[in-house]
């Protein structure tokens, strides 16, 4: 009995020591996303008060007025084009990715070892190797400044990603379950669409979220390939609060946020089904 009392009491301590830990890095990541909103309700003479001001005594909106009457950028346009950049990828990307993946995952392919290697490759490239190239393309084929020079750049990145992850899934279902669908007179796309993907619902759902991430946390293929500023998405906005003379840091504060916020919202409503399709995705490779 004494056993199992220490035991519990050791089980409790280190279930209160990871938590303790687990808020500690939480507030450490947390913090500059606190810290820039914070930093963006401040004028220019208290973002770098000393001490600093953890909490502003006087919060003001004008950094926020003042971005959104902008004639320079017009925000709201921007955000606009990066949902159409952002959201255009995501479909893209996980259309093709997911029935890619399904391929690889369930059929023989000669040569696939070597295609999962060149998703893998493409992963670890920066993007700038691309630039070029990319650039050579889009000017050929005629879709230089146009949001398609973009939007296929987004995909390039987005889709060896959503292969590797919706490939381990599809891995990790049996194989039987595609026997007895052909059984009960499904073909292989029938079985895919009718079967497959409602199993897979986690990993699709992470598919399409990061596939927009990608999308929407674009800024160098953009400046690249369009050369139209009313056609830049949002990210490109920061640099209309560079000055001649400095960076206006509260207004670049409540560009900030305003640009993070999709994402954040995104991470809060999609936590639940992010977590649970990375998790359930790595459970084979």
């Amino acid at each position: 009995m004494n056993y199992f009392k220490s035991y519990k009491v050791k089980n409790k301590v280190g279930n209160y020591i990871s938590i303790f830990i687990a808020v500690i890095c939480f507030m450490i990541m947390i913090f500059p996303l606190y810290w820039m909103f914070t930093s963006s309700l401040k004028d220019e003479t208290t973002v770098f008060a000393s001490p600093p001001e953890l909490f502003p005594l006087n919060p003001s909106l004008s950094a926020y007025t003042t971005q959104l009457s902008m004639t320079t950028f017009d925000i709201p346009r921007a955000l606009l084009n990066s949902f159409l950049i952002s959201g255009s990828t995501m479909i893209i990307s996980a259309i093709l990715s997911i029935m890619a993946a399904y391929g690889l995952a369930r059929f023989k392919i000669r040569g696939f070892k070597i295609l999962i290697f060149l998703f893998l490759v493409s992963q670890m490239l920066p993007q700038i190797f691309t630039l070029i190239p990319n650039f050579i393309i889009f000017k050929k084929i005629g879709i230089y400044n146009t949001y398609w020079a973009p939007i296929l750049s987004n995909c390039t990145l987005a889709i060896p990603f959503c292969v590797l992850m919706m490939r381990t899934y599809f891995l990790s279902i049996p194989k039987e379950i595609d026997e007895a669908a052909r059984m009960d007179g499904c073909n292989s796309l029938q079985s895919f669409l009718r079967v497959m993907l409602p199993m897979c619902s986690g990993g699709v759902i992470v598919c399409f979220v990061f596939s927009f991430l990608f999308g929407y946390g674009d800024m160098v293929y953009s400046l690249t390939y369009v050369s139209d500023s009313t056609k830049w998405p949002v990210t490109t906005g920061i640099y209309n609060v560079v000055g001649r003379y400095g960076i206006e840091w509260s207004r670049s504060m409540a560009f900030g946020s305003m640009v993070v916020l999709p994402v954040v919202l995104i991470f809060i409503f999609m936590q639940k089904y992010i977590v649970a399709g990375l998790t359930n995705g790595s459970v084979k490779g």
